[in-house]
């Protein structure tokens, strides 16, 4: 199928982004990466009267590292994050996640902004972002407000963003000596969307107790699946092999995935089990790991 007609513009700054937003209102469509818009024209699903292309927009590029946190332009491409030096140093489980999305094609020009605005449930940033208790700064108008990664994900496909805000940044808290991190999926073929997928953050304390941890399931629901009673299982307690199983039961309370076309909700719930052991498995001292 053909795209429908639409006229063009490059915003070379934010003011112009929202002059043209003031102008043509909902009519008008903001694309960067584009992964997710080309295709949803391509299928007439969407239908704007003009793309806003804002991928030479300054104040949404760039990574920096200021007051303890990591900030992450919306404009950094997939690619740039699995390269970039203070990904990998600060926020390691990001730059873990990248070879997981997609293609190379499609990590060349998606953008991590496009990624959470999308909200595929499946998709691995989402689940990334509110594994390491990051912050969406969105922008607008009429200024900028900051939206905790566990709140702005509402729903399938929908986020806390409100008509004429963009995602400007995702700030994220930096590791320390003390942090873990993994992600892990299962996947049909490599640069599919996961079946299930889990992101793991956590701090171990001096004594080897679990501080502060957050399992995020995805590909299991209608966005990242913060497990509360998974958490719960793990927090103050030693990581054993057997506060590990306690973690992988209570998934059961976390849990209500959907049958969809890779299984019934019973495979997805057995697959974050296994998928959360062999996570957690990697932050076990060497000896008991190899027992």
């Amino acid at each position: 199928m053909k795209w429908p007609s639409f006229g063009y513009m490059r915003a070379a700054g934010l003011p112009d982004v929202w002059r043209a937003l003031a102008e043509h209102g909902a009519a008008a469509q903001v694309v960067a990466g584009g992964q997710t818009l080309l295709a949803t024209l391509a299928f007439r699903l969407s239908d704007p009267k003009l793309l806003v292309d804002i991928t030479r927009v300054p104040e949404l590029r760039g990574i920096t590292l200021t007051g303890g946190m990591l900030r992450i332009g919306a404009l950094t491409r997939h690619a740039e994050l699995g390269r970039d030096a203070l990904v990998a140093r600060h926020a390691p489980l990001l730059a873990e996640a990248v070879p997981y999305i997609a293609h190379p094609a499609i990590r060349n020009r998606g953008t991590i902004g496009g990624s959470l605005a999308y909200a595929d449930p499946a998709a691995e940033l989402p689940a990334c972002v509110v594994a390491l208790d990051a912050v969406v700064v969105l922008v607008s108008a009429g200024g900028e407000r900051r939206v905790p990664a566990r709140d702005f994900f509402t729903g399938l496909l929908t986020t806390a963003l409100e008509p004429g805000e963009l995602i400007a940044a995702v700030e994220v808290p930096v590791a320390t000596a003390a942090t873990r991190s993994a992600i892990v999926e299962v996947a049909r073929r490599s640069g599919d969307y996961a079946m299930a997928g889990l992101a793991a953050c956590l701090s171990m304390d001096a004594a080897g107790n679990v501080v502060a941890p957050r399992l995020v399931c995805f590909g299991v629901g209608n966005g990242p699946v913060l497990a509360a009673h998974a958490v719960a299982a793990l927090e103050g307690r030693a990581l054993t092999a057997a506060s590990i199983a306690a973690a992988q039961a209570a998934l059961a309370q976390d849990l209500d995935p959907p049958a969809d076309l890779h299984g019934p909700p019973e495979m997805k719930l057995h697959l974050c089990r296994v998928l959360t052991a062999r996570a957690l498995t990697r932050f076990l001292p060497a000896a008991e790991a190899a027992a």
